[in-house]
């Protein structure tokens, strides 16, 4: 029986397997999934977020208690101290692997034994949107199904791309610097398999419909233990074709949208976030006719603004901003300003030139920070991420080198974050203000290990209560602008967003509520020096009363002047005069 799901799901299937009874397939993957043929969509263009929604970005076993497992840790420390701050939870892979800190994964369906079971990510997820990798480009080379594509046996025969050392593949864009074949003996002699971050993360081949099949089932069993929110994880490298660029392909952006009609009629308010660390205009891609990715990591932010705050200067980040489309309801932007992963230098490509490149480069590793690169098509190797804790990215200019504003540069950079269109998502680290931790480093030998540090738990809270510390300010501060967010409307993720232009050392920009009921003026002074700008300048309706969120100040005077310490933030609102908790010239 032919019904509106199965019609739908035919024919995409048919732009990706055009050989194939793609109605039988449909007909098996709707079962997969545990659907019924009457299954209905959410409506079109549904957001399933508001300005309320708060994302924090955690290993399982960022924080330790000796004696327990971390994943129990996690879940009690969320309570005691994030129950009220955040909504959602991006656990990174919590699953049995090999290599990349659980990037590398040896078993989809199980949870590490040394975080924890289902049943303590199951305890999480009942009192937060919960956010699981799903990495689905590759797969680790000491599990199951490549032990069998060893064997030339089922299942993994042929769940793993292969390629000849002899094809032409000097078009494949590549985000290492390692060899993308390796050669693997089998039971059949040595075959070359396709991977594009490392020989322990072999990519699958979803030419393989059986790979999909695999993946829905995942899927599913993910829905089942609360999992809300999918990031597919490298899924821009999806589809691999020789003589291409094996990136962006179409069939990649097809593979998309069928397991989001997949998702949202299993579970209508689930969302698929794509993590595509390429250059702006490509990232935009993945949010589709508002079909494909439900939001997409904004990556081009974390470079940019650390560059802007670095080195006093917003050009590059408004005019960004301004090339920005406004989301199509039913989508939107993951705002993030520091991840697990470095700051990539990719989605910088046509907004920051070559020499701005270097300078920031340069920048980050007088500040202690590492350099990753990349192997381009033409031979050549150039950097590809700068590797470093968003607390020292920001210690400092430069011209100038370290500072005293680097705590005050450091909460500037999370005022802008939380004010964008968007849902904003902290990295744990940067919501205690953590260092470079160069020993795990020189443990694991991985650059990307120096923003991966972990906390025992008595230590960190110790810290946290500590008001000579800067963790604790860090803290403070960056929980108080999020509660402020979380109560304003023309905070909503896909609320009308304007560039104001104040010139090039304050950085502002202007958010009003869906219902036009409230107006909040976003206003930063970007340098390490004290500013004053006209009010005149900002536009600012003479009927309403005015009221810096932050400080609590009321403007009197709409033809006078507004001053701004060095890295000040002020939101002005004509609603919801929120009473500050503190100043933000005593952080």
């Amino acid at each position: 029986m032919t019904t509106e799901l199965s019609g739908k799901l035919t024919a995409m299937l048919e732009t990706v397997y055009p050989a194939l009874d793609n109605g039988f397939l449909a007909q098996q993957l709707i079962g997969a999934m545990g659907l019924t043929p009457d299954a209905v969509a959410p409506p079109a263009h549904q957001n399933n977020w508001s300005e309320s929604d708060v994302v924090l970005i955690t290993y399982a076993d960022t924080i330790r208690r000796e004696g327990e497992k971390p994943l129990e840790t996690l879940h009690q420390f969320l309570q005691d101290c994030l129950r009220d701050t955040i909504t959602g939870v991006h656990i990174l892979p919590f699953f049995p692997f090999s290599s990349d800190d659980g990037f590398s994964v040896m078993d989809y369906l199980a949870v590490n034994e040394s975080h924890g079971t289902w049943d303590d990510i199951q305890r999480i997820a009942k009192h937060y949107k919960l956010m699981a990798d799903l990495v689905i480009n590759h797969m680790s080379a000491r599990s199951r199904w490549f032990e069998n594509f060893r064997k030339r046996i089922d299942p993994g025969k042929d769940y793993f791309f292969e390629a000849s050392p002899d094809d032409d593949l000097s078009a494949v864009v590549r985000p290492r610097t390692s060899p993308l074949l390796t050669p693997v003996q089998t039971a059949d002699g040595v075959r070359y398999v396709w991977c594009t971050f490392g020989e322990d993360q072999v990519d699958l081949n979803f030419a393989n419909p059986q790979v999909l099949m695999e993946f829905v089932q995942i899927i599913r069993h993910y829905l089942d233990r609360g999992v809300m929110i999918f990031r597919l994880d490298a899924v821009a490298f999806l589809w691999k074709e020789v003589g291409t660029p094996s990136i962006h392909l179409q069939p990649t952006h097809e593979l998309i949208k069928i397991l989001r009609l997949l998702i949202e009629h299993h579970t209508p308010r689930a969302i698929i976030i794509t993590e595509t660390n390429v250059p702006n205009r490509e990232n935009l891609t993945y949010l589709g006719n508002a079909n494909e990715a439900h939001a997409i990591y904004n990556f081009s932010l974390p470079p940019l603004l650390i560059n802007t705050l670095v080195s006093g200067n917003c050009r590059h980040l408004k005019t960004w901003l301004m090339s920005m489309p406004p989301a199509q309801m039913g989508t939107t932007y993951l705002n993030f300003i520091a991840s697990h992963d470095g700051v990539g230098l990719r989605p910088t490509d046509g907004l920051l030139t070559e020499e701005e490149k270097r300078n920031l480069v340069s920048t980050m590793e007088q500040f202690g920070g590492k350099v990753s690169y990349r192997r381009t098509p033409e031979g050549g190797d150039q950097p590809y991420e700068m590797n470093i804790s968003l607390y020292d990215a920001l210690k400092g200019t430069t011209t100038h080198g370290p500072d005293q504003w680097q705590l005050q540069r450091f909460v500037c950079a999370h005022a802008i974050m939380l004010a964008l269109e968007g849902i904003p998502a902290f990295y744990i680290h940067s919501l205690f203000g953590t260092e470079n931790d160069y020993e795990k480093v020189e443990h694991t030998g991985r650059l990307r290990s120096i923003n991966r540090s972990q906390w025992d738990i008595d230590t960190l809270e110790a810290k946290l209560v500590d008001p000579l510390s800067h963790h604790s300010q860090v803290f403070a501060e960056l929980t108080r602008l999020i509660a402020l967010r979380k109560r304003q409307a023309a905070f909503h993720p896909n609320a009308t967003q304007f560039t104001l232009h104040l010139g090039l050392q304050i950085f502002g920009f202007w958010r009003q509520s869906m219902r036009r009921d409230q107006s909040i003026f976003c206003i930063h002074n970007i340098t390490d020096e004290m500013h004053q700008i006209a009010l005149s300048d900002i536009n600012l309706i003479g009927t309403d009363q005015w009221t810096d969120l932050i400080s609590g100040q009321t403007i009197d005077d709409l033809t006078g002047t507004l001053t701004l310490q060095p890295y000040q933030s002020v939101w002005l609102s004509n609603k919801e005069c929120v009473a500050a908790l503190s100043h933000t010239e005593n952080v």
